[in-house]
């Protein structure tokens, strides 16, 4: 393991930036740190056809308004009346996605989104559990599944 310290708070964008030159010129996975999933990651090892590729959730109930559309393995911005998905801090980011960006904090979402209207963003629906672990009562939803399933 390979760390990038940020010192000051960076945001994802500027964190993953940061850390490119450890990263090398190949596509790189993401996982936030704040989700708990069965999600088999096996199925991230192959070849990217895109500038980034996601994996979305269905709607949790703290995020019913969702971030993005996946239509044809593609993902694209949300818009009024469709129906979105929530992007589950799982990806496979090109380094490329990031050219034109500088040192500092940024937030990932905005070269998503530029991605997206470029139709370089790929993903898929997440069959399986997800929960992102903000709150004590989703950390122990968390714990309610991992005992039910020993």
């Amino acid at each position: 393991i390979r760390y990038s310290p940020e010192g000051e708070p960076l945001e994802t964008g500027g964190g993953i930036f940061r850390a490119l030159p450890l990263l090398g010129d190949e596509p790189f996975v993401v996982v936030n740190g704040d989700v708990w999933t069965d999600y088999d990651f096996r199925s991230l090892n192959r070849p990217l056809d895109a500038l980034a590729h996601l994996v979305l959730v269905d709607n949790p109930a703290h995020h019913t308004a969702g971030d993005f559309i996946l239509s044809d393995a593609r993902v694209r911005d949300a818009e009024p009346g469709a129906q979105t998905l929530t992007y589950s801090g799982i990806a496979v980011l090109h380094p490329d996605l990031f050219q034109g960006c500088t040192p500092g904090a940024f937030k990932l979402a905005p070269l998503l989104r530029k991605a997206m209207a470029d139709g370089q963003v790929s993903g898929e629906r997440l069959q399986g559990h997800w929960v992102d672990v903000g709150t004590h009562e989703r950390l122990a939803e968390v714990e309610t599944l991992l005992e039910a399933s020993r």
